[in-house]
């Protein structure tokens, strides 16, 4: 079998054991599974920023667990932390009792947060995943309110369960699962590249947050005081789309005028991804509740919610989950939050973030397929578009999803895991871990650029 540079090539027995094993997949797993079906790998080992699959190759992962390893994997602290617990003795399952593993997890978050919730917050802890955290936060506005409605935005993605999903902007992912739907009233998303007016800049993130404070105060608006507000400061899955720090501090203030709950989803954003350790600290903003996942777990299952003091208005067991005292994700967790912080990887997450932005702004230019590229930190996106197409009036170009699919299956022959995501899946995105050195990122680089020219020359129509 011939290799790519930067490729292993694997003896022909694990290629075979390789290819039973994603077999078998198919043949057992559920029709609902995703990233198997791009990225045909069977990681058996990783360090760091490299996966070794079962057949030997070797991959740069620039997936991170969907930005879940803000160290990368199996970094030497989070294993410590892990060992640690199993070493004590200390009980792995607690539900929501206090223990000094839990009690370390709190303080070391608390460490992090804007200083009023610091100050003034109150923590719950959900069920393993993201999307139980945003159904605590929706619930708890509704109970501090007594409202129903949701405000959401375009573009949004917040989860798969019933109150998250129905805040989640893909309306095919919806429509597939059919049932009672949250009341969520829909608002434009400042979206350069395809403004939803047309204008993009500052001046297409002034109309939006003209229109949602128009909505909200228009007598006939149709639109009754909802319990709160949603939204991520940058939009991971639906394609990279950071919002203007101008419009997060114009919907703080359209919110807590009108005595709105402000939610953020810091979900993916979290834990220094985009350049500071919370998102929502480049805008200066504090919003009333934060959901939190993915990587405070240092890379095993936990969620939690951070709100406002005088918002606690649970009753006991009015949102719990058997797997909410975690004591292995904590600690790691606990692991994670002080090393970037020690660290200030969420500063090297800025800087090389915005060097990588301006070598792809490069490749952007000697490639017409590329038609933005955006990001903030470590959570970059390059939106590809078909330049046979015709622009819209704002001039952008179609999505181009089949170029897309090609570039991130040219990009994993030459040992570089993508994903995709954005309107038609048409965004590629880059999600490394936040240990990334310089040099890993200059082969990210290159190998992007390689796969984007060899899926360029293999389209149909590219000899023309």
């Amino acid at each position: 079998m011939s290799s790519v540079p930067g490729q292993l090539t694997a003896p022909a027995d694990d290629f075979t054991a390789a290819e039973g094993i994603l077999r078998r997949q198919a043949q057992r797993e559920s029709a609902a599974r995703t990233y198997a079906r791009a990225l045909p790998v069977v990681p058996v080992r990783a360090r760091g920023m490299t996966v070794e699959g079962a057949d030997g190759r070797r991959y740069l992962d620039c997936l991170s667990g969907a930005g879940t390893l803000a160290l990368g994997h199996n970094h030497p602290v989070v294993l410590e932390a892990i060992r640690s617990v199993l070493d004590s003795g200390a009980p792995l399952h607690v539900l929501d009792l206090a223990t000094p593993v839990k009690d370390d997890f709190t303080t070391a978050l608390f460490e992090t947060l804007p200083r009023e919730l610091a100050e003034h917050g109150r923590i719950q802890f959900c069920g393993p995943a993201g999307t139980d955290a945003v159904e605590a936060a929706i619930k708890l506005a509704r109970i501090a309110t007594g409202r129903d409605g949701l405000l959401a935005f375009s573009g949004a993605y917040h989860g798969m369960t019933s109150a998250a999903l129905a805040a989640t902007g893909d309306t095919a992912v919806r429509e597939a699962v059919r049932g009672p739907d949250t009341q969520v009233t829909r608002l434009p998303y400042p979206y350069d590249y395809r403004c939803p007016f047309g204008v993009g800049g500052d001046r297409g993130a002034a109309l939006a947050a003209r229109w949602t404070a128009h909505l909200l105060d228009d007598p006939k608006g149709g639109v009754q005081a909802p319990a709160a507000m949603l939204l991520e400061a940058v939009q991971g899955e639906g394609g990279v789309v950071p919002a203007p720090d101008g419009w997060l501090r114009r919907m703080r203030q359209i919110t807590a005028e009108r005595g709105i709950p402000l939610i953020v989803d810091e979900v993916q954003t979290g834990v220094g991804r985009t350049g500071t350790f919370w998102a929502v600290e480049r805008s200066g903003i504090v919003p009333d509740v934060m959901v939190m996942s993915k990587a405070i777990g240092g890379s095993l299952p936990l969620a939690v919610i951070v709100y406002r003091e005088e918002m606690d208005g649970w009753l006991p067991g009015a949102h719990a989950g058997t797997f909410r005292g975690n004591q292995l994700a904590m600690a790691a967790g606990t692991a994670t939050l002080r090393f970037v912080r020690h660290n200030a990887l969420h500063a090297r997450a800025d800087s090389l973030g915005t060097r990588m932005l301006r070598s792809l702004h490069g490749l952007a230019a000697r490639h017409p397929c590329i038609g933005d590229v955006r990001g903030r930190g470590l959570m970059i996106g390059v939106e590809i578009v078909d330049t046979g197409g015709e622009t819209d009036d704002h001039g952008a170009l179609p999505a181009a999803p089949h170029l897309a699919a090609a570039v991130q299956r040219e990009a994993l022959r030459r040992g570089l895991i993508v994903e995709l995501g954005g309107r038609h899946g048409s965004v590629i995105r880059l999600l490394p871990p936040l240990t990334i050195t310089d040099e890993q990122a200059e082969a990210v680089l290159d190998r992007l650029a390689g796969a984007i020219e060899a899926a360029r020359a293999a389209a149909p129509g590219a000899a023309a």
